[in-house]
This record gives structure tokens, sequence and C-alpha cells, in this order.
């Protein structure tokens, strides 16, 4: 029987699995593995350091970020230069496996005339210079708004950098409509996740939960954004948990009574905070790619209200309670913090969401892909 290998091109170490990015790399590595790929796993190391649960793909090697100034200096994006490396494309000239590329960030070797006869695929995390104009919008720092609005001009520029991909891997319905329209081989694969079926709780809990990686502008944004428009407003306790919270979201806390931050909880305590929570509430202003925190909520929530863009072209509105405005979010908690979560809502939520987001399924779906 011949044997399936793969590289796989990481733009970070995916492990640990705490933020949206790595959530998707960590568990399509591993549905991969279990379905008998043997994956060869280069991550791109600048502050995380080597894991050695990654060792249980076939091989890793690790290559260090540049991430100096004069990688800005370059008309390619700065995401794409700061991850070129020959060391990688030495170690990926050693077989003629085929190759996939995490995101757009990890993409320099789809120029590389070296390997200009390989297949390669991308994972298209985002359609990223939208990502980066909408982080440029929200930008308050003007020496920030520069560097993300100058991104995402280079980044649209650079995109069609993927005319050189054997095939695209889109992450939600609205971007595989999006590379559609510009390239070839478009796949829908939905983002992976840490569960095989819904693990929610019945019954009710006593607080409302907002998560997300609090070092990401637009995750700060909505926190302070739901403590001074909605929590304020609410009787509940109100629980706000993330990655390294800036100092301007802790002293916002510290003014309201009944909101509590957790900073930088671990896996197993934030599943935790997800699962005894009556009410997940999550929004977005950027409505691009898939909002992997959507799916870990409603895996391991309760009720999970959102605003539109968090659910746009992820087919899970049926799932969700959507409100926009402030006094609809704030009416729809206290309606929900008075209801019961039953086994039949979590029965409903099981079969949709296997429809979409079963990790095995969606492994079979880039293996077909790539190894046919």
């Amino acid at each position: 029987m011949t044997e399936n290998h793969l590289h796989i091109i990481s733009f970070d170490v995916p492990y640990p699995a705490n933020y949206g990015g790595v959530i998707d790399v960590f568990y399509r590595v591993k549905a991969l593995t279990e379905a008998g790929v043997k994956v060869h796993l280069h991550c791109f190391e600048y502050g995380r350091g080597e894991q050695e649960i990654l060792n249980r793909c076939h091989e890793v090697k690790y290559y260090k970020r540049d991430t100096s100034f004069v990688k800005q200096l370059s008309l390619t994006p700065f995401i794409v230069n700061s991850r070129r490396s020959d060391e990688l494309v030495k170690n990926l000239l050693e077989d003629d496996y085929p190759i996939l590329c995490e995101g757009l960030h990890t993409t320099a070797v789809l120029s590389d005339k070296n390997l200009i006869n390989r297949k390669m695929f991308v994972r298209a995390h985002n359609v990223e210079h939208d990502y980066y104009k909408a982080l440029g919008k929200s930008e308050r720092c003007w020496w920030k708004r520069l560097f993300y609005l100058a991104e995402s001009w280079k980044l649209k520029r650079y995109e069609s950098i993927l005319s050189n991909a054997a095939g695209i891997f889109a992450i939600s319905q609205k971007d595989a409509d999006y590379f559609s329209g510009k390239y070839s081989s478009v796949t829908l694969v939905p983002g992976f996740n840490s569960a095989d079926s819904v693990c929610s709780e019945t019954g009710r809990g006593d607080y409302v939960l907002y998560h997300g990686n609090l070092s990401v502008r637009e995750n700060d944004d909505a926190a302070k954004w739901l403590i001074e428009n909605v929590f304020v407003e609410l009787d509940f306790h109100c629980v706000i948990a993330g990655l390294n919270p800036s100092e301007k979201l802790v002293k916002l806390v510290e003014k309201h009574s009944n909101v509590t931050l957790i900073a930088n909880p671990d896996d197993a305590e934030m599943i935790d905070l997800l699962r005894q929570a009556q009410v997940n509430i999550l929004v977005t202003n950027q409505p691009t790619g898939l909002k992997l925190k959507l799916l870990n909520a409603l895996y391991n929530g309760r009720f999970c209200i959102v605003n539109e863009d968090m659910v746009r072209g992820t087919s899970l509105e049926s799932l969700c309670v959507v409100a926009d405005e402030p006094k609809q979010m704030i009416a729809e908690i206290k309606r929900l913090m008075e209801e019961d979560f039953t086994e039949n809502d979590i029965e409903e939520r099981d079969v949709q969401m296997r429809q979409l987001y079963d990790n095995e399924a969606n492994a079979r779906k880039i293996i077909e892909a790539v190894f046919r």
C-alpha cells in the first residue's frame, strides 16, 4: 500500500491551539495524521517554542521568523516576506511530496523556481487583503493603521501568486465564492476544531461569556464594546476570557462590578468556561473568513448570541440568536438566562454541525484533492 506523505507549512507553531488560525492548523494536522497521512510539519517560530505534542507528526521542523524592520521594506507583504526561508526550501527539495501552505503567509515557496514543478496547495484562512483593510480601518494608532493599510494593498497585489497553486482550500462559503471567481480548483473545507461532537451541557449557567484572543485589536474592541454597550445594562455576571488583554481593557473591567476578566486561561479552563456559561456572546466588525471561536462556542457552550457579521457565509445562523443592536442583545440575554438548554437543543445542534464541520470528512476532502 502506497503511503501518503504531505508537507504542511504553518505560519506559526500550531500548539497550544488557543487562537483561531492555529486551532484550524492543529486539528487538521491531527485529522490528517489519524487518516494515515504522513505529515511533515514545518513551523515558523516567533515566541511559542518547540512543542512536544507535534512530534506525533512524521517529522517536525522549526524556522525562525525574521520580523526585522527591513522585511517591511518590500512590495512583498510583510506576513510573507518575514517567512521566507532558504532552509525550508532546502528541506522541501529532499523529496517530491505535495505541499500545503497555511495561509497566504507561507506562500513564498509558490514563486521559488526550484519548486516550480511541485504539487502545491494553499489553505486560505481569509481573503487577507480584506482582513488587513478592516484592521486598518479600526486601528487608532496612526502608524499601525498605516502598516495595515499598506499591507492590505501589498496583499491584494500579491494574491495572484495563488494561480501557481494546484488547489485552494477555502474556509467559508463566502471565501470559496470569492476565490472561485479568480482561480481554479477551489474546494470548500470548513474549519477544523477540537470537538468531534457537540459537548454542551444541559440546564442553566449563571453568567454571560465573551472569549477570544484579546491581543488582537478586533477582539479587544469587541470586548470593550460589549462592556460599554451591553454588560453595563445587565445585572448578571459577565466574563471576558482570552489571551493577553490590553491594559486599557483591564482598567475598563475594573470599573464594572459585574464583569470579570480571566487572562490567559489554559485549554481546559477555557473549555470549562464555555461549558458553564449560560450565554456565549460573540461580535465582530470584520465579516472575513470563519471565526473559529464561534465553532468553539457552538461545540462546547449553551446558547450563543452573535451579530450578523459573525455568522455571514457560515451557514450557522440557525444555531445562533442573531442580534446587531445593544438593546436586542440585552433583551435576548435576559430571555435566555431564564431558559434551560435541553437534550433536544444539543441533538439539533449536533446534527447540523456534523453536516459541515466534521473533521474526519473534511480531512478526506483534502486527501482526495491532494492525492487523487
